[in-house]
């Protein structure tokens, strides 16, 4: 019984595809899981005081807004997320501001995760349809010598 493959570089072809689909969707998946993974990385910071926030109940003043540049320089919490909001505690009285999460980030992380995903549905959708069309066009050739050697 003879292989189909007398050049082996052909019959490796559809494992050589595969196997370079699936490398470059892990590097895909870790650059964009690398950005992800970047924008949520906090600086280490010494407080020498704890925040009055999460000792005493506390009023959001401002609700969550982007740190301006000024912020951004001047206060820690702007340097976790990027976002701030001002707090009022109540037993204290003081005012102190308190790093937080935008809707709108999440969102937009979010929105990333679902079209990573979708790529990678697509990607290995047209892998699964190539394989299958060469193993189909394999089986009919080995049908076809079966009935010519008859």
């Amino acid at each position: 019984m003879e292989s189909d493959c007398r050049i082996p570089v052909s019959c490796l072809r559809p494992r050589v595809l595969a196997l370079h689909a699936l490398f470059w969707g892990l590097v895909s998946l870790r650059v964009f899981g690398a950005a992800l993974l970047s924008e949520e990385k906090t600086t280490v910071t010494k407080a020498v005081t704890m925040p009055c926030w999460q000792m005493e109940e506390f009023v959001v003043a401002i609700e969550c807004t982007v740190c301006n540049g000024f912020q951004a320089k001047r206060l820690d919490a702007c340097r976790q997320t990027g976002y701030v909001e001002k707090i009022n505690c109540t037993k204290s009285n003081k005012e102190e501001y308190k790093s937080c999460r935008s809707a709108r980030l999440e969102e937009h992380l979010f929105w990333k995760f679902e079209g990573v995903m979708l790529g990678l549905t697509v990607v290995f959708a047209l892998l699964v349809v190539f394989r299958q069309r060469s193993l189909d066009r394999q089986a009919s050739e080995k049908v076809r010598r079966q009935i010519e050697s008859i």
